[in-house]
């Protein structure tokens, strides 16, 4: 039926009103019986003129007709085979992946007085100096060469400023609490007795007090709410690198009025 009203427009566009086959056409409509009989020949004496009576006489006038184009429409069961079309996928948002959570920093620090300079030192081992410690026997060098008394004081009941706090628990125990923790320690000790200048000896007294990381040893600090600081390495590093000492050395002379201003 398609075929039919795809060859019923053609014809319309080339304006042709009536038309014969030469043979059966697939899916066609079935030909008039009239328009099937054969043409009279022509006498062969008579003179040839174009008419198209004899034409007119074999077939009947046929009233021309503009043939009229259907479209076809999908039928309900079309419809239910139709081809499903592809459902919208929800995209979903990216979710930001929470940042993992840092292990807490262990230390233990020792919080020391010397004249009228504070010292908070690194433990390496943990537990407070004993008066024989290679590390404590450097401390009191240190301490000689920047004219102060070489028997460091314990500040309060002796006992080391150690981290985490607890083994266990939903307690937030990352390195920002840790920094609040030892400069809280800190400020409620220079408060009660102040000094002219804090040492920081070691790493996690450089991080967690003074804010800074290793580029800042042998430099001056200035830290809010506990004044001035003086970052250094640790006696442990000093010992295993001994050409760092003179870097210290030349840090302490300029550095050393602060403390001696008093004297």
């Amino acid at each position: 039926m398609i075929a039919e009203l795809r060859r019923r427009a053609y014809l319309s566009a080339m304006q042709v009103a009536s038309w014969l086959p030469r043979v059966e056409l697939p899916f066609a409509a079935p030909s008039r019986a009239e328009l099937l009989q054969p043409l009279p020949e022509a006498e062969p004496e008579a003179p040839v003129a174009p008419s198209v009576a004899p034409v007119a006489e074999a077939r009947p006038a046929i009233e021309p007709q503009r043939p009229t184009v259907e479209v076809p429409r999908p039928s309900a069961a079309s419809k239910v085979f139709a081809k499903p079309e592809a459902a919208a996928v929800p995209v979903e948002e990216p979710v930001e992946a929470k940042p993992a959570a840092l292990p807490p920093p262990r230390f233990a620090l020792q919080l020391l007085r010397a004249g009228d300079c504070a010292l908070l030192v690194e433990l390496a081992t943990g537990e407070p100096f004993q008066s024989r410690d290679p590390s404590y026997l450097l401390l009191k060098d240190l301490l000689r060469a920047a004219g102060l008394p070489d028997a460091p004081q314990q500040v309060g009941d002796g006992s080391p400023i150690r981290w985490p706090l607890l083994s266990r628990g939903n307690l937030d125990q990352g390195p920002d609490a840790a920094r609040d923790y030892v400069q809280g320690v800190l400020a409620g000790q220079l408060e009660a007795e102040p000094c002219r200048c804090l040492w920081l000896v070691g790493l996690p007294a450089v991080r967690f007090a003074g804010e800074a990381d290793a580029e800042a040893y042998c430099r001056e600090l200035q830290v809010e709410g506990l004044g001035a600081a003086w970052a250094l390495p640790s006696l442990e590093l000093l010992m295993d690198e001994p050409e760092r000492k003179a870097d210290v050395w030349r840090a302490m002379r300029r550095i050393m009025p602060r403390w001696k201003a008093s004297v």
